[in-house]
């Protein structure tokens, strides 16, 4: 199963926008405290729009309560990391695997990621920006991992319109 932990969030919108993302392709949501926000604000609803209550969610005290309740192949992004995020092997759809992703101010703490080194990532970037926004990222990091399991579960097609409606 894939997991995305969002390590105290801070701005509402991204937890939203990554909520709707969670809800669209199946993955479970974890929310590590303290989240800058409450869960019952209207920007999480509006950013999510109409998924959030399809969304998969638990809210942990702290780091240690998370990893006390989980167990799995945990991957850090931060823009420490020395290693690309293409660069593992996500194959095995019967690992959990948990990307974690931290705040949008400052990231995860120094000390979590000195303590799991060999398993934090990055995304590359040029010089211009400090970092790519929260959401962008759970969804570039997300999609490599559908990509390896080749998009497990998920619809390939449109199943509003159908597979052939460009065809018509």
């Amino acid at each position: 199963m894939i997991n995305i932990v969002l390590y105290e969030p801070e701005i509402p919108q991204n937890t939203g926008n990554i909520m709707r993302t969670c809800a669209g392709v199946g993955c479970k949501l974890h929310l590590i405290k303290p989240l800058g926000f409450s869960l019952d604000e209207k920007n999480i609803k509006r950013s999510g729009v109409n998924y959030v209550e399809k969304c998969d969610y638990e809210v942990y005290e702290d780091f240690n309560d998370f990893c006390d309740k989980n167990t799995g192949e945990f991957y850090f992004l931060t823009r420490y990391g020395r290693k690309l995020y293409t660069s593992f092997d996500y194959n095995d759809v019967n690992k959990n695997i948990y990307l974690i992703f931290g705040k949008e101010s400052t990231g995860i703490s120094k000390e979590i990621l000195k303590n799991n080194i060999d398993k934090c990532v990055r995304i590359p970037i040029n010089n211009n920006i400090r970092a790519l926004n929260l959401s962008n990222s759970v969804a570039i990091m997300l999609f490599e991992v559908l990509r390896q399991q080749n998009f497990q579960n998920l619809l390939l097609y449109d199943m509003f319109k159908g597979k052939y409606y460009l065809d018509e």
